[in-house]
């Protein structure tokens, strides 16, 4: 029980603290939801992904083990979400809402975090979380735009929305200038540092702003379906993950950075296609709000089994 409350107090509790100084913010000043999550997404978010697929040493053989899990775990989750779609009889609109918020987890502004936390900063679990945190973002803005219209919106305006999201050009720029070891120059470098080290003071009281901003009400209505989008979210998919590592014979630190990075709550990307999209904003901020809420006790408990 001391490893248990170790654990909550210096890998989980550190990061709830940084989203209750948001949550304060919030409720104090109102800030700005929409220009938070504007720098988050076309700054903050961008200059980290950038920084660290071009500065983490990454072979391509980590890339093609943690890809080929990623795509076990992603088809797995699929597979459970639709169960429940249909035994449910969701209409179309709640379909889409379900399924982003149990595939989209927060990889980022709490994944990278835990990770650095969990794991004392260690290059080789880094570059894994890295490498799940560009799928995490790649898939909310492609994916994840289309299954929110695809029931409303033509296929011409679906495609313009994904074209403009700039992980689309970070990710493969990174790529290309560390594969042909293309320096950048330091006065464009140090920028990019800097909104890098920025990203998750940034991140997780951007996250603390937008849970302050929801409506702390659970709809008895909705109850249900967020529940059992918390439960697939934070307890089948560790479990999925554990599952697939093993059957994958992957190596101890391997197999934990997966573990780990499946265990985190619902993304904010889901609730904010939801928003943007007008697709059943209310069910996915709940779910957002109550996983994250959740995974206090839940990602403590996935990584004291691990004994990390």
């Amino acid at each position: 029980m001391a490893i248990f409350f170790h654990i909550l107090l210096t890998n989980v509790l550190p990061m709830s603290v940084m989203v209750a100084i948001g949550i304060v913010l919030q409720r104090v000043f109102s800030l700005d939801i929409k220009t938070l999550s504007k720098l988050n997404f076309y700054l903050f978010s961008p200059a980290i992904i950038f920084d660290l697929l071009y500065s983490t040493a990454i072979s391509a053989q980590l890339i093609g083990q943690v890809l080929f899990f990623f795509l076990l775990f992603m088809a797995a989750q699929y597979l459970c979400v639709e169960l429940v779609i249909r035994l449910k009889g969701y209409k179309q609109g709640m379909k889409g809402a379900m399924r982003n918020s149990v595939l989209f987890y927060n990889s980022a502004n709490y994944g990278i975090p835990l990770n650095q936390l969990a794991f004392g900063g260690n290059p080789y679990t880094l570059g894994i979380q890295v490498i799940i945190m560009m799928m995490q973002s790649l898939i909310p803005n492609t994916y994840g735009v289309y299954t929110v219209n695809a029931h409303k919106a033509d296929t011409r305006r679906i495609l313009r929305t994904i074209a403009s999201m700039p992980i689309l050009y970070v990710i493969p720029l990174a790529f290309a200038l560390r594969g042909f070891h293309v320096p950048i120059p330091q006065f464009l470098y140090t920028p990019i540092d800097y909104l890098s080290s920025a990203f998750i003071g940034m991140a997780l009281t951007t996250l603390g702003a937008q849970l302050g901003n929801m409506e702390w009400r659970l709809d008895r209505k909705l109850a249900g379906d967020v529940g059992i989008s918390s439960a697939l979210r934070l307890v089948v998919g560790p479990l999925l993950a554990a599952l697939i590592v093993w059957l994958m014979g992957l190596d101890r630190m391997m197999a934990a950075a997966l573990i780990v990075s499946s265990a985190v709550p619902t993304s904010l990307s889901s609730a904010l296609l939801a928003v943007e999209f007008d697709n059943e904003e209310q069910f996915a901020s709940q779910s957002v709000f109550v996983s994250t809420i959740l995974s206090i006790v839940t990602v403590t408990v996935v990584i004291y089994l691990l004994q990390m």
